[in-house]
């Protein structure tokens, strides 16, 4: 057992990226009473940055910010008996693991450290058929944190495992689940997923963020998880944000596919959570089914894509498309050699009869790739800049002339379980390999479910979606997803039937021609779409002005649309 309650486990969560707050670790462990405090460091993104770190130097790999929060940290987390879970280790965890052990020598404190390896697949990449990528990382699952866990370990790192692992490991082993407690399972990793992007669980990045008392520095989420797999969503009192249906709802909607939320132990059924208010700061999850995981491994993969800049004009005042249409001409009758893409785009930012320059002013943003780095380095940015004094009234950058920068595409790979050395490295050293899941389930397309009855027809106005609509957005690889919800049955009732996957595309015109899925979700009045290649080759690609759809669901909402006026 890990806590000292045997039907709950308090775990935290002190980090949804590499970058977050960094005081959030104290913070969590000052705050208020834990079991476990957890953080999530990885994203396709930062396997890439890390990989590339360790292929420089092989000590490296890892999430070094880890490292100086728990020298500034874990003497706390020992007198509190909380344990550490953190997938910091990246492309490193072994390395990882060394240095904490010597932090431990140094701080004096008795701390037993464990770690999980066996993801990084890279050396094996072409015979697995996985290419060539300059990473390749399996996904791996809970049970190697629980082996780390039931042998004693007080910290234990991780590389590249699902982001709900973290969370889903600590229960079983508190728990003592087995490998077919899909249920439990399931509720586990739904309560992971609430809270592995920090404080996006507590009013960060909430469609109706206004209605958030002080979101100045809110709070890090808690999952109080329960032996059947339910759980409260809260934070320490006191703390900024809030914890309310609308916030877990919004990240339960985030990034996922389908109705079928896979991972390498379980696969969730999203469309069973149950969510309901407890109280002020408590939000309870509940119901949540789980069927066994499907039979291949999914593996993220990251190459080297070839060179990128880019270089932005300002054009102010008078005659924009002129000006801009003069920019360009100039700009590709300058370049020696064409680069193999070359984008434009035109951000109409600039309003009549403005009251300052900047309100006067529209940004004309070029952006370049190629395999060859000359060709997209200076030779590209250069001509950009000899363009100050001989083109469009008023022509400045915003930018001196730079160099080209690599990068990322990213693809996901899969791969038989059975080729992946799942490996719980011990607190004594001693390495306990973890086996696949013996029963799997090929992931099936979940039929979309009876709607509820249409609202009638009436009188209408034309309005905002977001009006009352909410959303969130996020990236998977190339693929934006989008899940939009309501709060009431009325809403619902119209929702359901007014945003199909025709209607995205009108309100949504850059995804007009592309793929697009709907997914239907009553329990929690929700619709996800995913929108099939509209971040081209993944978020490190930057092939969009908003590479990671961060922003997507605040665009749609912004969209005009009839709306009921009953509704309104």
């Amino acid at each position: 057992m890990i806590g000292s309650h045997p039907e709950l486990l308090r775990i935290g969560n002190c980090s949804g990226f590499y970058g977050d707050r960094f005081s959030a670790m104290r913070e969590m462990l000052t705050d208020g009473e834990l079991d476990v405090l957890t953080g999530d460091y990885l994203a396709e993104l930062t396997m890439l940055i890390l990989g590339r770190d360790r292929i420089k130097d092989s000590d490296l790999g890892y999430a070094r910010t880890f490292l100086r929060q728990l020298e500034d940290s874990l003497g706390l987390a020992v007198e509190r008996g909380v344990r550490i879970v953190a997938n910091a280790g990246g492309a490193n965890p072994a390395g990882l693991a060394a240095r904490i052990r010597e932090l431990t020598e140094k701080l004096g404190l008795d701390v037993a450290v464990a770690h999980v390896e066996g993801d990084d697949l890279t050396a094996r990449a072409a015979e697995l058929n996985l290419g060539s990528p300059l990473v390749a990382n399996a996904y791996l699952g809970c049970w190697g944190i629980a082996e780390c866990l039931n042998a004693g370990a007080d910290v234990v790192v991780t590389g590249r495992v699902t982001d709900a692992s973290v969370v889903a490991g600590p229960a079983a082993a508190h728990f003592g689940w087995g490998r077919d407690d899909h249920d439990a399972l399931a509720g586990a990793v739904a309560a992971g997923h609430v809270i592995e992007c920090g404080t996006q669980a507590t009013g960060g990045n909430y469609a109706f963020f206004t209605e958030v008392d002080d979101l100045t520095h809110p709070g890090f989420p808690i999952a109080e998880l329960r032996r059947d797999g339910s759980s409260t969503i809260t934070k320490h009192p006191g703390t900024g944000g809030a914890v309310t249906e609308d916030t877990v709802t919004a990240q339960l909607m985030y990034e996922v596919q389908d109705a079928r939320y896979a991972g390498p132990d379980v696969t969730t059924r999203l469309d069973t959570v149950e969510v309901a208010q407890e109280g002020p700061d408590r939000v309870r999850l509940s119901g949540t089914r789980g069927e066994a995981p499907p039979p291949a491994l999914k593996v993220s993969l990251n190459a080297l894509g070839g060179f990128r800049n880019e270089m932005a004009f300002v054009l102010t005042g008078l005659d924009i498309e002129a000006k801009a249409a003069l920019a360009r001409r100039q700009l590709e009758a300058g370049l020696v050699r064409r680069p193999a893409e070359l984008t434009w785009t035109l951000a109409r930012l600039d309003r009549p009869d403005a009251d300052t320059q900047e309100q006067a002013s529209a940004i004309l943003r070029c952006v370049v790739r190629d395999s060859d780095q000359d060709v997209v380095g200076r030779a590209f940015s250069g001509v950009a800049v000899e363009m100050a004094l001989a083109s469009y009234p008023g022509c400045s950058l915003t930018s001196v002339p730079g160099k080209a920068s690599p990068y990322g595409v990213f693809t996901a790979g899969y791969v038989d379980p059975a080729l992946v050395p799942h490996t719980a490295v011990l607190p004594d050293g001693d390495r306990v390999e973890v086996a696949p899941q013996a029963e799997t389930r090929k992931l099936e397309i979940q039929p979309e479910p009876r709607l509820p009855q249409a609202l009638p027809e009436g009188p209408t106005r034309r309005v905002p979606l977001g009006t009352f609509v909410a959303a969130r957005s996020g990236d998977k690889g190339g693929n934006a997803n989008v899940g939009v919800w309501v709060r009431t049955e009325q809403q619902w009732r119209w929702l359901a039937h007014a945003l199909t996957t025709d209607r995205l595309r009108e309100l949504l015109p850059e995804a007009a021609e592309l793929p697009i899925s709907r997914t239907v979700l009553p329990n929690l009045r929700a619709l996800n779409f995913v929108v099939e290649g509209i971040l081209g080759e993944g978020a490190a690609a930057q092939a969009r002005f908003d590479p990671q759809a961060k922003g997507l669901g605040e665009w749609l909402r912004s969209r005009y649309i009839e709306i009921p006026e009953v509704l309104l």
